[in-house]
């Protein structure tokens, strides 16, 4: 099970990432977000800050569709995400390994290409 801990550890050890202060986690490269706490809105309530799901960049709409249909029980989004290539990830119902494959991969398609090579480069996160 991992946790909003988790997703700090393993953003921050990406390259070039920077975190924005917020009332839960952002994180960027190159300016562009990567992963960042989902904000949920409920109709004339005012706007909460999950840290238990994680908002992430996925490449197009058919790996968001992918993600959504093959896991149900992980995945999901919202109408006011609608056209665009995030999910919401429930990061209790994630191991680790597998949220730093999804964070790495959300890195990548957000990074531009200058800074890609230096992931190569970059030591890996150490397990939890």
């Amino acid at each position: 099970m991992a946790d909003a801990e988790d997703v700090r550890r393993l953003a921050l050890a990406l390259p070039h990432v920077e975190e924005i202060d917020s009332e839960g986690f952002d994180f960027r490269v190159g300016g562009k977000g990567f992963v960042w706490s989902y904000p949920e809105r409920q109709p004339g309530r005012p706007r909460v800050i999950r840290t238990d799901i994680a908002v992430l960049y996925v490449g197009d709409e058919a790996e968001k569709q992918a993600l959504l249909l093959g896991e149900p029980e992980r995945f999901f989004t919202t109408p006011a995400y609608d056209g665009l290539p995030l999910v919401m990830l429930r990061l209790a119902q994630v191991d680790v390994y597998r949220l730093e494959e999804l964070v790495t991969d959300a890195w990548r398609m957000r990074a531009p290409d200058s800074l890609v090579g230096d992931l190569d480069d970059a030591p890996a996160a150490e397990p939890r």
